[in-house]
């Protein structure tokens, strides 16, 4: 039995999970399921969620009254802190990467009408990142307020409980459709949903591997982030368990051109997709790890029968770039 540190119930769970039978049929290889914790909430959805059931509780314990974090401007991460810290009374500021002038469209409307405070960087500034939390604790501080701060993500030993408890979930999903062994697939972009789900794979003995999609970086980068995310969970929660053996399976060769840019290719797919099997997915995460799976399933690189997709949401950030599906 694993010992949960305390959370705020506010993810719509357990979300629902089954198989995508036109879509494996028309590919011929292993039968592809979908997790789908899109649907974690409405304007909360995604798996930012389930990290943030266990961020908040422990905000909250601290006595904070107010909640920073980072991300890129059209950041779902950054959305749902935004809607979750009105919905609890807290004051939300984030601070939110573009090189452009951002336009009030996809999460960043929403982060608006959540009544987030909003700072807005550079890429360049962003390298400082560090620098902008503590600068902005600081003002807090001095200002007789109480902050906490959240990576970008929610990507840390906190915030992999999420996954960690959504590796239960999928244990019950596979023990319910009599699925013995398979291959989870989900989108990175922080590393933090790859940590939770492979240390809960682990925790929970559950039969799988987890191969990750990176939407940004190379492999590099993240079988470094995973590492650090994961040992900063063992010294925290567990210093008795042995973690050597997690090793993260990243695949980045389907990033693109760049973060939250996408090629022509992941837009015809993102098209087709959403009209033959109702799968609405975007071109910043998902979208990229699912034609990343639809490509290594064609190439035959997965070796399980039975393939699990989690969608991890992004709806909103489809918005913003609507004028490149061509309607």
């Amino acid at each position: 039995m694993i010992d949960y540190p305390e959370k705020l119930d506010l993810a719509q769970t357990p979300t629902p999970f089954y198989s995508l039978d036109r879509l494996s049929e028309r590919l011929g290889g292993p039968r592809i399921w979908i997790k789908r914790d899109d649907l974690t909430g409405a304007a909360t959805s995604g798996n930012k969620i389930r990290k943030l059931e266990f961020l908040f509780a422990e905000a909250l314990a601290s006595g904070c009254d107010t909640v920073i974090t980072s991300g890129g401007v059209q950041s779902n991460h950054c959305r749902a802190v935004a809607v979750l810290g009105a919905q609890l009374g807290l004051k939300v500021h984030l601070l939110l990467r573009s090189d452009i002038a951002p336009q009030p469209v996809g999460n960043l409307l929403l982060d608006q009408l959540a009544g987030a405070t909003i700072s807005h960087y550079s890429v360049a500034e962003f390298e400082q990142l560090d620098r902008l939390f503590e600068r902005w604790q600081s003002h807090y501080t001095d200002l007789g307020s109480r902050a906490y701060s959240i990576p970008t993500g929610g990507s840390n030993g906190t915030g992999m409980w999420g996954y960690i408890a959504a590796a239960e979930e999928l244990s019950r999903d596979f023990q319910r459709e009599g699925i013995v062994t398979a291959q989870i697939v989900h989108a990175t972009g922080s590393g933090g949903t790859q940590a939770g789900l492979m240390l809960g794979c682990y925790l929970h003995q559950l039969n799988a591997s987890v191969k990750a999609y990176a939407v940004c970086d190379d492999n590099a980068y993240f079988t470094d982030k995973v590492r650090a995310d994961l040992q900063q969970w063992q010294s925290q929660y567990s210093p008795e368990t042995d973690i050597s053996i997690l090793q993260a399976d990243t695949c980045d060769q389907y990033v693109g051109p760049a973060y939250g840019v996408a090629g022509e290719e992941i837009f015809t797919m993102i098209k087709q997709i959403a009209a033959s099997d109702g799968i609405l997915l975007d071109p910043v995460y998902t979208g990229k790890a699912f034609y990343g799976m639809i490509e290594d399933i064609k190439q035959s690189k997965f070796t399980a029968n039975d393939i699990v997709f989690v969608h991890t949401g992004g709806l909103f950030g489809l918005f913003a770039q609507q004028q490149q599906l061509g309607y």
